[in-house]
């Protein structure tokens, strides 16, 4: 790269449980720079969760379904000699997280229920009983990966 690093940016935690991996998430639920409402969101998710699921904490219920969401490898398209081939690679820590949480946000906004929290709710929920559309994408995106084992040795 020609360039120099770019600077990682400090997320501050949230202000309900001190915790940076809930505002991550909160900043990928965002719409529109409403930051507020993508809390009130993810916090009334959680409530519902609570009440849903009486013997276990909300955070803790959304911590392990993001852990069950969480990608290993994935594949990548790289051209070799005129052919495409899908090369499965590891997953950086910091693009893990990531592809988690979108992940969850995505097929929780597809799923057909009232309100947004209601969704996200039931995703967390699935996702944590490793169930559901985000689990789903995990596992299919690790099947690829071993599928296209043959071709691991064109990475570099």
């Amino acid at each position: 790269m020609r360039r120099r690093k770019a600077k990682k940016i400090a997320i501050l935690p949230d202000p309900k449980f001190n915790d940076v991996v809930v505002t991550k998430f909160v900043n990928n639920l965002m719409y529109s720079g409403k930051k507020n409402l993508a809390f009130k969101i993810f916090y009334d998710a959680l409530e519902i969760v609570d009440k849903k699921l009486e013997d276990q904490e909300g955070l803790e219920v959304f911590k392990k379904a993001l852990d069950n969401v969480t990608p290993s490898v994935e594949v990548r398209s790289r051209r070799v000699g005129g052919a495409t081939f899908q090369i499965p690679t590891p997953v950086r820590e910091g693009r893990k997280q990531s592809l988690a949480m979108k992940w969850l946000i995505g097929y929780a906004r597809k799923r057909n229920e009232k309100s947004m929290a209601g969704k996200l709710a039931s995703e967390i929920i699935a996702a944590s009983k490793e169930e559901g559309a985000a689990f789903k994408k995990k596992e299919d995106t690790l099947r690829m990966a071993e599928a296209n084992k043959a071709f691991s040795h064109f990475r570099f």
